[in-house]
């Protein structure tokens, strides 16, 4: 087994999944990244490789648990380890709850919440190998609700009790377990198009370096829930 630290993040072609894969594999931790459609998967793996060649691009859909096996599987035969789990992939459907269908309701429900139990779930027994890190990516969203949110806060405050859960499960294997709950951030998410506009918001290479703080802490201390939010909203 190679000693270099391996990643594998979910939702990695872009907006925050891209950000964190850029700022790992430029302090030198190999990085393995998902995502649904292979030309967004080929395009992020070729854009990633100019900070690292040792960058793997999977195509998985964290709404399946045989998919999200698959890519560990592949990360493990690539770089022979997996330490850091990083669960991101996301999506956000934004309406009153009379008008909310029952399938936009299962598409976020499996996306975000089922989606991040699926990722822990096929990557668990290689993280307790190498007493391993697990983080999700959660929201604001997930402490705090709005208008509109329904459905997406549902699963993010899913997202929160359920990372906060798994960490007082995994722990006796020495695995951390941690959830960011980011702000506006300067993404496509939501059919949005980062511009200058976007400038007052956290950047996707910000979550990086704060997933990159995390994994460098001591062990000896455990930041299981961590709010993150721009300093001055527009």
């Amino acid at each position: 087994m190679s000693d270099q630290k391996v990643a594998y993040i979910t939702g990695g072609t872009k907006g925050i999944g891209f950000g964190i894969a850029k700022i790992l594999l430029q302090n030198g931790i190999s990085v393995a990244f998902s995502g649904r459609k292979r030309d967004d998967v080929e395009k992020a793996e070729e854009e990633l490789k100019q900070y690292s060649e040792n960058v793997l691009g999977v195509v998985s859909d964290v709404r399946s648990l045989e998919s999200e096996e698959e890519a560990v599987k592949y990360t493990i035969a690539k770089f022979g380890r997996l330490d850091f789990v990083i669960a991101n992939a996301g999506l956000g459907i934004f309406k009153p709850v009379d008008e909310l269908t029952a399938k936009e309701w299962n598409d976020m429900i499996e996306t975000n919440l089922t989606g991040a139990f699926y990722t822990l779930k096929a990557s668990v027994e290689e993280l307790k190998k190498t007493e391993g890190y697990y983080i999700t990516v959660s929201s604001l969203a997930g402490a705090n609700f709005f208008e509109n949110g329904t459905g997406y806060n549902a699963t993010k405050f899913g997202v929160v009790g359920f990372t906060q859960a798994a960490m007082i499960d995994l722990r006796k294997y020495n695995i951390k377990s941690t959830v960011i709950m980011p702000g506006s951030v300067a993404t496509n998410f939501n059919g949005n198009v980062p511009s200058e506009k976007d400038n007052w918001k956290i950047q996707p290479e910000d979550m990086g370096n704060l997933v990159l703080d995390i994994l460098k802490m001591n062990p000896r201390v455990l930041p299981s829930k961590i709010e993150f939010r721009a300093t001055k909203p527009a």
